[in-house]
């Protein structure tokens, strides 16, 4: 093993040297060039059309722009400095700072990139401090991440998960002639690609998204020699949307990224927009590049399964000691918080329920259920114990407000008290109550509330477009094009759902979509949920809740024994924009409408409840249900 880390500063290149692995950045961009590592001169693609290496970018637009996507920047450095070089460690800090004569031509940001070797690590960090001054212009970020593009001709087999993993295509399969584009560009099928294994299958990158709180380790195996190249990500504080927010990860050419925000499954509510004078200042960061190997080529794959063990060590070791930005705080500077949620529903116990495996977490103040579309601070998260208890440790220094939800239960919780963390900060709020919404008894319920629609009817994919990997998978969802699929089990008439008789799991289709009538024409979709009444309470509010989870411009209108009603009893307007139909997840931003229903609009006998979803100028418009009741009137 090498005593020291050898830096070398070229014109235009810097050279770190652990005697593990050497690592080549731009001077002063701060563009990952080369890594070489067990025998591979480069792991890293440099002869892409396009993009190639490692680098830090991100998307941005104009302030006031409604665009989730705007103009690309590939973050290069205008100056370099060593910050850090002794035996144990070297930090380069590769900086770009903002001025006028570059307005509408890049983001208007201070942006830090930090490089971190460690002596004997068989691998390297990286973070970056982002900084908008108050005589910045306004803009949004869109998008900011970290990219590998990784030798294609070395790197063949993918992992990001235990039962997600498997050898990819070549990025040449995708090209015209090799590959046709589906619905929209990500998407294709291979018809003649390079090894014939993979003809007939389809290739996109969302079908291999991550929730964040799975989004710890995925990357790539080379098996000629035997190499693992992993992004290693210990903590989501710094990414956007808290802890289920889904994003890509690893994906054909072979590419491995490190995201920290985008409004992937989400839309607008997620860009970061600042005005004019918004002063604003964050780390994301670090993410740890893990390199493994084995001598024998028959245990590569083994090398995921190292690469696990390495990231919880990394997950232990969070906070990092080695940063030298003081904007990164260390384990002692940072604060803890701790109690006990229950939940009461007095519908379901006469006293307090344990919130066992309830999601609590700290996010800047806000709205019950808003650090779901927050992006701009950080987030920390845990799971209650079976006993309710939770402790929340690591947390950065700020003002946060509590927030929690529970699995089973509708809604979300907010602790009203403000709480303000400082370093060494041990806060215990005690025994807390959430109080889920809830008028009257159940009458009836369709689905489960855990803010997914994997438990309603997905589909088998149209045999046209299959990916291998799905196939039996728990994750049958991430199949392409299941939207397609209602019109072909629903060609003439809507989905109707019996109270009492119908099974959800086989008799709700996942998504209400629209239903395709032509070449490019769709008609929008009326769902009947029909029940029975013994007697009806004069004079009272039922109540319907519809918890939905994942919404892409729809209209979501109730009607009552009338379809015809115009107005609807209820309207949501057009919302949504996460795209979790097309990009399958089973999921995005949740949703949750409470509608009145005067006993007026009710018989005694059959009823039926009529779910227009009004807009129908895409396939991908829809709403995917998390959870359906109706609640009589309060007792």
């Amino acid at each position: 093993m090498a005593t020291h880390i050898f830096t070398t500063k070229l014109v235009d290149l810097v050279v770190l040297d652990n005697g593990v692995l050497q690592l080549t950045l731009s001077n002063p961009g701060g563009i990952v060039k080369g890594i070489r590592y067990n025998g591979i001169d480069n792991l890293l693609e440099l002869h892409n059309e396009d993009l190639n290496g490692g680098f830090w970018d991100l998307n941005w637009s104009e302030e006031g722009s409604e665009k989730t996507r705007g103009k690309f920047d590939t973050i290069e450095g205008t100056s370099l400095k060593v910050v850090v070089e002794n035996e144990e460690q070297v930090e380069l800090s590769f900086t770009r700072t903002w001025d006028p004569s570059v307005e509408g031509k890049q983001s208007p940001l201070s942006i830090d990139r930090r490089f971190v070797m460690l002596r004997n690590c068989p691998g390297f960090y990286s973070y970056a401090i982002f900084e908008h001054t108050e005589d910045f212009p306004g803009f949004n970020l869109n998008t900011t991440r970290i990219a590998f593009m990784l030798n294609k001709d070395k790197f063949h087999y993918m992992a990001v998960a235990d039962n997600r993993q498997r050898y990819m295509p070549s990025p040449d399969d995708r090209l015209p002639g090799r590959g046709q584009p589906l619905a929209y560009p990500e998407a294709v099928l291979l018809v003649d690609p390079v090894e014939p294994e993979f003809k007939g299958e389809v290739d996109d990158k969302y079908q291999y998204s991550l929730e964040n709180k799975d989004n710890k380790v995925h990357g790539w195996i080379c098996t000629d020699p035997p190499v693992g190249f992993w992004q290693i990500t210990p903590s989501n504080e710094f990414r956007n949307g808290g802890p289920f927010k889904q994003d890509l990860a690893s994906h054909v050419n072979p590419t491995t990224l490190a995201i920290f925000v985008t409004s992937h499954y989400a839309g607008e509510d997620l860009l970061l927009k600042f005005k004019h004078g918004e002063k604003w200042k964050k780390v994301f960061g670090p993410v740890f590049i893990y390199l493994n190997s084995v001598s024998d080529e028959q245990n590569a794959l083994t090398l995921w399964n190292d690469a696990k063990e390495q990231m919880k060590k990394e997950v232990e070791s969070w906070p990092y000691s080695f940063p030298a930005s003081d904007e990164f705080p260390k384990s002692d500077q940072r604060g803890k918080v701790r109690g006990k949620l229950f939940v009461y529903d007095r519908y379901i116990s006469k006293d307090n329920i344990p919130a066992t495996a309830a999601y609590v977490g700290l996010a800047p103040p806000g709205d019950e259920g808003s650090w779901q579309r927050e992006s701009k601070g950080y987030q920390f998260w845990t799971t209650a114990n079976e006993n309710g208890a939770f402790s929340i440790t690591k947390v950065r220094p700020g003002d946060y407000n509590l927030y929690a939800w529970v699995s089973g239960f509708i809604g979300d919780y907010k602790y009203e008290v403000a709480l303000t963390i400082t370093p060494g900060h041990d806060i215990d709020v005690g025994e807390l109550t959430f109080e889920p919404p809830r008028d009257g008894p159940t009458l009836w319920e369709i689905g489960i509330p855990d803010r997914s629609a994997a438990e309603f009817y997905v589909p088998d994919p149209n045999p046209k477009y299959i990916n291998k990997l799905y196939v039996n998978h728990p994750d049958r969802f991430r199949q392409y094009g299941l939207w397609e699929r209602y019109a072909d089990l629903y060609p003439d008439k809507d989905l109707v759902y019996t109270v009492g008789v119908s099974d959800y799991k086989k008799d709700w289709f996942y998504a209400q979509v629209t239903r395709r009538t032509g070449e490019k024409s769709y008609t929008s979709t009326t769902w009947q949920i029909k029940f029975s009444l013994d007697n009806v309470v004069g004079g009272g509010i039922y109540k319907l809740r519809l918890a939905l989870a994942s919404v892409q411009s729809s209209d979501l209108q109730v009607r009552v024994n009338d379809v015809d009603a115009n107005p609807p009893l209820f309207k949501t307007g057009v919302i949504g924009g996460d795209n979790a139909i097309a990009r399958h997840g089973i999921h995005g931003i949740y949703w949750l409408f409470n509608v009145d229903i005067p006993a007026a609009k009710l018989i005694q006998g059959v009823n039926t409840i009529y779910l227009t979803q009004a807009k129908s100028t895409t396939p991908f418009q829809g709403v995917m249900y998390d959870y359906i009741r109706l609640e009589a009137p309060s007792k």
